[in-house]
């Protein structure tokens, strides 16, 4: 039948699905162990809501059920490409994967400055809880480097030069 004779009330929209963390083609998706129990306790949560929806429309029901769906798709793909790395077998006196990292700013309008942040994966990023994901340019400027070591990564357009005061795995 046309879409001409469909009534304009019985045409549904597709659902927004919103997009999970960006994670380019080819990249491994490394998870923390905590990383990779968020992921299950948030599929967890999403099977549990779609169990519990208690919508009367069928047309509201069949809505939330395909976003639901959707997330649970995504985050399905996510957790199956999962690689766990534990941080505590990382080389404790080098940036790596999982490491908590202190670092002070030598230029820039920070100079001065010490701030901490965890290296974790892309699903873990949390820049309020001082997480940053593993593909992060300062992420990557950090890894490898050792204490006392000095890199440079560009920052709100320009250079900076950032020492390594600590790293730890806990």
């Amino acid at each position: 039948m046309s879409r001409g004779f469909v009534k304009e009330e019985d045409q549904e929209e597709a659902p927004f699905i919103p997009p999970r963390a960006s994670l380019p083609a080819g990249v491994t998706n490394y998870v923390t162990p905590q990383g990779h129990r968020q992921l299950l306790q948030e599929r967890e949560t999403l099977e549990e809501q779609r169990k519990d929806l208690d919508i009367t429309s069928d047309k509201d029901k069949r809505h939330a059920t395909a976003v639901i769906d959707g997330k649970l798709n995504l985050l399905n793909e996510r957790i199956a490409s999962a690689r766990i790395l534990d941080p505590k077998e990382q080389a404790q006196d080098e940036v790596r994967f999982g490491a908590i990292v202190t670092f002070k700013f030598l230029t820039g309008n920070q100079k001065g400055q010490v701030q901490t942040f965890e290296i974790v994966g892309v699903d873990e990023a949390n820049i309020k809880a001082r997480k940053i994901a593993f593909l992060a340019p300062l992420a990557k400027a950090l890894t490898g480097g050792k204490i006392g070591d000095v890199v440079k990564v560009m920052m709100g357009g320009a250079l900076q030069e950032l020492e390594i005061l600590n790293i730890s795995y806990e």
